[in-house]
């Protein structure tokens, strides 16, 4: 007989009503990285991952100054299942990504679409803090986040189930739980 782990839990906490999901591609970062020219950038990169930078916007938008709050509850940010080498990975920039809530497919785009590119977020990032072995950049979200549903924003309730996944990347799955 089989025995299979838990679902990961996603809990929603406490006070929340605007609890959001966003699939990222997760650059981890495999030597120091500091003051990194652009050109560079990549040798600095050890690989990548699945990251779902689960958001609570009203905690982040409306609770004011910084963004952290609502990046930073109990269970959010889920990374994984796995570290992909870079060597693995034939194109980073044009990674097909995805993401479901109950089935339903809410995000369905590519890194292609990034804002800024792998290498730009490196070099950018290693001016203001030296990069460790291990440091995880998160890099932005395809359309389709439960903030930017047209024409009224959508957001996770008790008891759904989101799956994301990023092509070689792998994928993901958690439950949404009441805090406690």
């Amino acid at each position: 007989m089989a025995v299979y782990p838990a679902m990961p839990m996603a809990c929603i906490p406490r006070g929340s009503t605007k609890t959001d999901w966003e699939v990222e591609l997760g650059v981890v970062i495999g030597r120091t990285a500091k003051y990194v020219s652009q050109a560079d950038a990549l040798d600095y990169v050890a690989g990548y991952c699945v990251l779902h930078d689960v958001s609570e916007r009203a905690f982040q938008i409306e609770r004011q100054g910084q963004w952290t709050k609502g990046k930073s509850c109990d269970t959010f940010g889920p990374t994984g299942p796995w570290l992909v080498t870079k060597d693995e990975i034939e194109d980073p920039q044009d990674l097909p990504m995805w993401l479901k809530v109950n089935g339903e497919t809410m995000q369905d785009g590519s890194s292609r679409t990034m804002i800024y590119g792998i290498a730009y977020l490196v070099s950018y990032l290693s001016r203001f803090t030296s990069l460790q072995p291990g440091d995880i950049i998160s890099t932005g979200t395809p359309p389709g986040v439960g903030m930017g549903q047209k024409p009224n924003p959508i957001y996770l309730k008790a008891g759904q189930t989101m799956r994301l996944g990023i092509a070689g990347l792998g994928e993901q799955q958690q439950k949404t739980v009441a805090a406690k």
